[in-house]
């Protein structure tokens, strides 16, 4: 359980996946929450098999003017924590750098979380309770992997602007970054090559809730693939010159 208490919470990315799942659950734990994505047949959906309180706010993050005012166009009037799930991921095929993908995976994964808080934060500060925001990262912001310049460096550019967040609302706004490994969801679904310790989003939502409850700086999980990528940071030789190598030329051998 996130909190014994009702609260009211902001979840971004609940069409599909982990973003989904929190909301319902969070819901169903008996919190008041504002479920945000760009779908709003199946924002509608979850209102729908919701067993709780959700209240649909279609919203695309990566819309600069639009953020601005989302919140109070909807009469939200205060928060007390938003779970920033919204991500998407495309991959690059080189020998082609394609810039255009690479804005539309930063525009949703990094700036996309920056709009987000300036939306909330004004909200957040209202509320009487020590609020929190929880922002769903990735374990490919540890080091690099084949194919993901565009979504890696996104992540990566979100995990660092929270950690920076966090020392200017030190006492005032708690912020967690969760870092998850494999996770079956629409976007993995896509994916061409094995996903070593894959977890179900249900299962993710469960373990983040959980762990989000003690408010930690950090949340990684699958412990065995962070160990195991942790490892390869002091390892950076064998990782870049033969794993992620070999990596690399088998995936470009099956397109």
């Amino acid at each position: 359980m996130y909190s014994k208490a009702p609260l009211s919470i902001w979840v971004t990315g609940a069409s599909s996946g982990i973003g989904r799942e929190v909301a319902e659950q969070l819901a169903g734990e008996g919190h008041n929450v504002y479920a945000s994505a760009r779908n709003a047949e199946s924002l509608a959906s979850l209102v729908h098999s919701a067993k709780g309180n959700v209240t649909a706010i279609p919203c695309d993050v990566s819309d600069d003017r639009a953020m601005a005012d989302i919140l109070s166009n909807y009469g939200i009037e205060t928060l007390d924590s938003i779970f920033l799930c919204a991500g998407t991921c495309e991959y690059i095929d080189m020998p082609v750098l394609d810039i255009d993908m690479v804005r539309r995976v930063a525009d949703t994964n990094y700036f996309g979380i920056v709009n987000s808080c300036i939306a909330a934060l004004p909200l957040l500060r209202k509320s009487p309770n020590t609020t929190h925001i929880v922002g769903v990262g990735s374990m490919s912001s540890y080091l690099g992997f084949p194919r993901a310049e565009a979504y890696g460096a996104s992540k990566a550019a979100m995990s660092y602007f929270l950690d920076s967040l966090r020392c200017d609302l030190v006492g005032e706004i708690d912020v967690t970054v969760v870092y998850p490994g494999f996770i079956k969801t629409p976007l993995t679904d896509k994916n061409d090559f094995p996903m070593p310790f894959l977890m179900t989003a249900e299962k993710a939502a469960e373990v983040i809730l959980k762990k989000s409850s003690k408010r930690p700086l950090k949340i990684s999980f699958p412990s065995r693939l962070h160990l195991l990528l942790q490892a390869m940071k002091v390892m950076p030789g064998l990782w870049y010159n033969t794993i992620a190598a070999r990596m690399s030329r088998a995936q470009g051998g099956q397109q």
